[in-house]
């Protein structure tokens, strides 16, 4: 697959590091690595490029920076592209042991601070809660972190049964959109959509951010499925929809598009040139192990452990992100963390809230980082 090392800014650098915890896993660093070292997990569908207006920031701060494209993204190799594979590798446990090995890699005995966002928010807190002697601090951004499972993978497979079919029984019927994730048409739906790829792209960008009008999110009153009916489509799709065709009414119309400064055409590219080149599946198969309760055994073992290096969570105000599941905000902010610093919703960001508005939030990153 062709590098997208020519669309980063300067001062930021590509490699491939062989042989961490089994992968060829591709790297972007800035910074000097005698500094203190962050390290930044990017989500879905996205890659250590969604980092790229952060990264010069921090170096420049004083910061060894490093994003890695995760298991089953971009770049990095050795991960199986096939729905009908070994999933235990997608695991939170496995993917925070990813992290550990990179680090051990170049050599580095611990990080000042692990940052993760959406999907890379809980592989950030299992870094924290599992590993705090090597990462010294966590900023969870999007993706509220409620503390590890209390139950085992056979519990959660039942609760995800039981909410597909109440889910099921609204009118119009819906379906949570991580269960939609975790099906074996998904990969296909995105990379065959009739849209195509980029414009598929472009419409679940826009939908999530807040360019799109409708995202004025709240708190839920509930875990029922009425109250999570109240969830944009992106979240809880119709029944019987794929993603592409959910968010093709939203496609921004060619003046938006043009306006877009955070994500103009050019740097969408090359997130649609490097998912049509990997395909989708090594990323939704992170969705399979949540929805399957892949590992969750092992994971329930931390059940009511707590994330007690300092940290920091930062939103975007207009991500429904942070509510959609009842409950994890407030548990996060007032017993899994212990040493939570604040909670910053940024005004004009919606969920993609590094790339929408970095300044805003390298600014808080670095006066987390570096308090007077």
């Amino acid at each position: 697959m062709q590098s997208y090392a020519d669309d980063l800014p300067a001062g930021i650098r590509s490699r491939v590091l062989p042989g961490v915890n089994g992968l060829d896993m591709h790297v972007l660093e800035a910074g000097d690595p005698r500094h203190s070292c962050v390290v930044l997990l990017h989500g879905f569908p996205e890659l250590a490029y969604s980092w790229r207006k952060v990264m010069p920031v921090l170096s420049a701060a004083g910061f060894h920076v490093i994003a890695p494209d995760q298991r089953g993204y971009g770049m990095t190799r050795g991960w199986e592209d096939a729905y009908d594979t070994d999933l235990r590798p997608f695991n939170f446990l496995n993917l925070t042991d990813d992290i550990v090995a990179l680090l051990d890699t170049v050599g580095i005995n611990e990080a000042a601070c692990v940052v993760g966002h959406d999907f890379g928010s809980p592989v950030a807190a299992w870094c924290a809660l599992t590993r705090p002697d090597m990462f010294r601090s966590v900023i969870l951004m999007s993706a509220p972190f409620p503390g590890a499972p209390s139950v085992g993978g056979a519990a959660l497979r039942t609760h995800w049964q039981g909410l597909d079919k109440t889910l099921a029984h609204l009118r119009p019927p819906r379906m949570h959109y991580q269960r939609y994730y975790s099906t074996r048409p998904a990969n296909r739906n995105m990379l065959d959509c009739a849209q195509g790829v980029h414009d598929f792209l472009r419409a679940y960008y826009h939908v999530k951010s807040a360019d799109w009008a409708s995202n004025q999110p709240h708190t839920l009153s509930s875990t029922g499925a009425p109250a999570m009916a109240e969830l944009p489509g992106y979240y809880v799709m119709p029944l019987g929809e794929s993603m592409p065709s959910t968010v093709a009414p939203e496609m921004p119309e060619k003046d938006t598009i043009e306006a877009c400064a955070w994500l103009p055409e050019s740097e969408l590219a090359t997130y649609s040139n490097v998912f049509r080149a990997t395909g989708f599946q090594g990323a939704l198969n992170w969705y399979r192990c949540v929805t399957g309760g892949i590992a969750a055994d092992e994971q329930s073992a931390w059940s009511g452990r707590t994330i007690d290096v300092p940290s920091l969570f930062i939103a975007g105000r207009q991500d429904w992100g942070i509510y959609q599941t009842h409950g994890a905000f407030e548990r996060m902010h007032s017993r899994t963390c212990t040493r939570m610093h604040d909670c910053h919703l940024i005004d004009g960001a919606g969920h993609w809230v590094q790339q929408e508005k970095p300044r805003a939030v390298t600014e808080r990153i670095l006066a987390f980082l570096t308090p007077v």
